[in-house]
């Protein structure tokens, strides 16, 4: 067992993409399912003649805006690798979603536009790469079209992202006269050919001196390119691994995801380099991943993947030993066994069931209500895995039922959908109301034709001007009682039944944390 335990582990790369809105990051999943067999034909998310999404996009409101909105998973094999992609939402509504999937994922594959260089969202992200030391690759995409100087944007990337970055490919010009690129990893080169369908020649090139690359690119982009390689080996170290992977330096990849260039050379190099499944620390002790025995914890569920069938899908991350169907499993919270007649592995929008599955892979369990995020599952040990944090909500409504006569619906939706933790939801104690935060106004729209379109509720948004929700607690139950009749109106509770006092403006938050110094105020929900 063992043997075989450490064989599957060794061949494993799990990661996410994450990226800024428009950067590219669904157009790259893609092209990483091409190579990997897994999808036959490339189809441009906004190319309606082979079909009309893209694979990994896969919710009715997902299509119409042609963002991702909930996190998919993707798994495939790759010669003797197995290779498991979390695409995340680039939409900043739906930020909590993709920290969570980070908690999930062993390594990081960051796609910066060319010419926008690094945006607000992908700096958000990588803060949380940065706490958990987590592993970044950095390509660099759209370089069909013009964009700025390579220098500057490995420049802007260490500046923005706060770290030392190492380039291991370099285009030859770009926009229209974008002519390939050098792979500095293995040392040739790579001539573009724009199409979306095939995948562009490469050319042996022993040595970048040779009389061969003037022939292949032309003089005076061949020696501009020996110009920049020359700088390029005198700015930056030699490349690391260890350093790599101790999440201190990103290589930087060069390529058009749409056009289908530069992407192989970053899957070779990914799948050398990019480290297996790693310990996961629990509350308990570390986890490692070569243990006999089976843990995996739920870092996401999704409600409805499939629109004729009511039902959720629990996905769990099997941190170490083997998961096995219709083996018995011990739910922490819930202190139950419970064994799963179907658990599920996914190709994009197709789902199989599994028999085995090893650390590093995302499994989906079919969910009838017994898992919130961050539940555990062992073999029988009491662990409990940490780190799904929810950040405090930004913007806030009331939400009403717009039709008395399916009320049910109205709670059964909801409930769901918080379970997934698209949002949050607050009662108000002063009043009994219901009350949604979410971090973007995006996620109200998400709510509400998915309530319409799943559970054929319908629900009324009503303004509430708020400014903060806090978690607070004290050591001093009498103080936390003359702090909740003072602000009896402000007070909410969340779905654990915890605390929740609602601010209405910052000065009324500063005002109550001086005159109440034995109350604490929290901003996420870890605490």
């Amino acid at each position: 067992m063992s043997e075989e335990l450490n064989k599957e582990i060794s061949r494993r790369r799990t990661f996410a993409i994450i990226s800024h809105p428009d950067a590219g990051k669904t157009t790259l999943t893609e092209k990483l399912l091409l190579f990997g067999g897994a999808i036959h034909v490339a189809g441009a998310v906004k190319s309606n003649k082979i079909k009309k999404t893209a694979t990994s996009d896969w919710m009715e409101i997902e299509k119409q805006r042609g963002i991702s909105v909930a996190t998919s998973v993707m798994g495939f094999n790759y010669g003797d690798y197995k290779i498991n992609i979390l695409d995340t939402p680039g939409h900043q509504d739906f930020a909590e979603d993709t920290f969570r999937t980070l908690t999930a994922v062993d390594s990081v594959i960051i796609v910066v536009d060319a010419a926008k260089g690094v945006e607000t969202q992908t700096r958000r992200l990588m803060e949380v790469c940065r706490m958990r030391n987590t592993p970044v690759i950095i390509f660099v995409n759209k370089l069909d079209r013009e964009g700025r100087d390579p220098f500057d944007i490995l420049d802007e990337l260490e500046q923005e992202l706060k770290i030392a970055v190492r380039p291991l490919s370099w285009p030859i010009n770009m926009g229209a006269r974008f002519k390939g690129v050098y792979n500095i990893y293995e040392q040739g080169l790579d001539l573009f050919t724009p199409s979306k369908q095939t995948v562009s020649e490469r050319v042996e090139i022993p040595d970048v001196n040779s009389p061969q690359l003037d022939e292949a690119v032309g003089k005076a982009d061949a020696d501009k390119l020996r110009e920049d390689l020359e700088l390029v080996e005198g700015v930056y170290p030699e490349f690391d691994v260890e350093a790599y992977r101790e999440g201190r330096v990103a290589p930087v990849f060069f390529g058009s995801a749409l056009n289908t260039f530069g992407v192989k050379e970053l899957l070779d190099c990914f799948v050398r380099i990019a480290p297996e499944p790693q310990p996961v620390q629990a509350e308990e002790r570390e986890i490692d991943p070569h243990e006999e025995a089976f843990t995996g914890f739920v870092f996401k569920i999704h409600a409805n993947m499939d629109p004729n069938h009511r039902s959720c899908i629990a996905f769990v991350k099997v941190c170490s030993g083997k998961f096995e169907r219709n083996v018995n499993y011990r739910h922490i919270r819930l202190n139950k066994q419970l064994r799963f007649a179907a658990p599920t592995a996914f190709m994009a929008q197709k789902k199989s069931v599994v028999d085995e599955a090893f650390p590093g892979d995302i499994i989906g369990i079919p969910d009838t209500g017994n898992f919130k995020i961050g539940d555990t599952l062992t073999s029988g040990e009491e662990i409990h895995f940490k780190g799904l944090p929810s950040f405090s909500p930004e913007m806030f409504k009331y939400i009403e039922n717009a039709d008395p006569m399916k009320a049910k619906q109205l709670e059964k939706g909801i409930q769901q959908l918080m379970d997934e933790g698209v949002a949050q939801l607050f009662t108000n104690q002063f009043n009994g109301r219901k009350i949604i935060g979410t971090v973007g106004q995006l996620q109200f729209e998400v709510i509400q034709y998915r309530l319409l379109h799943e559970y054929g509720a319908q629900c009324r948004w009503q303004p509430l001007s708020m400014y903060k929700a806090c978690w607070i607690d004290s050591d001093d139950p009498k103080a936390l009682e003359a702090f909740k009749k003072r602000k009896h109106q402000f007070m909410a509770v969340d779905r654990q039944g915890r605390d929740v006092f609602m601010a209405d403006s910052g000065y009324v938050l500063q005002m109550a944390q001086s005159d109440f110094p034995d109350i604490r105020f929290h901003f996420t929900s870890e605490f």
